[in-house]
């Protein structure tokens, strides 16, 4: 099967039952991509499969033949964080860490779809991740960060 993840064609012989996340992370060996509650509930493990957010620990690899996958460490550009990245980051919005890219994975999305998003529209597209840390309004003021950001970014 064919896999495109971050821009790049991989040729790839998924075992039967084989999770993406597990694609990602024993195969490929991206690890950027969390595994967490492996259940679907955590959200640790957020890519996005055509452009669509999706937990890759529900996401089975042989079905995804000439999927696009973008992983977090598909989003940079070059040493330059993704806006999203940034804002996280000058938000203190990260406090372990280890949910940050499945969040991270999840505000691109909602960004990509609501440039100017909505107290609801945050917290229903983020209602999936799950942070232990407890760093939500960082989260919440990371994400306005990052929406003005990529508004006042010319489009690429």
């Amino acid at each position: 099967m064919r896999l495109v993840v971050n821009g790049r064609a991989r040729t790839l012989q998924p075992e039967p039952g084989e999770t993406l996340l597990e694609t990602l992370r024993d195969r490929l060996h991206l690890r950027g991509t969390k595994a967490g509650c492996e259940q679907g509930e955590c959200g640790a493990c957020t890519v996005h499969i055509n452009d669509r957010p999706a937990y890759s620990c529900l996401a089975l690899s042989c079905g995804l033949d000439g999927a696009a996958v973008t992983t977090i460490e598909g989003i940079a550009s070059g040493d330059a964080l993704h806006p999203v990245q940034a804002a996280f980051v000058d938000c203190d919005a990260v406090q372990c860490g280890y949910c940050t890219p499945g969040q991270v994975m999840s505000v691109i999305a909602l960004l990509q779809r609501h440039p100017d998003p909505t107290d609801e529209q945050i917290r229903e597209a983020m209602a999936g991740n799950l942070c232990r840390c407890g760093t939500y309004p960082k989260i919440v003021a990371a994400i306005r960060q990052a929406a003005v950001a990529l508004r006042a970014a010319p489009a690429s």
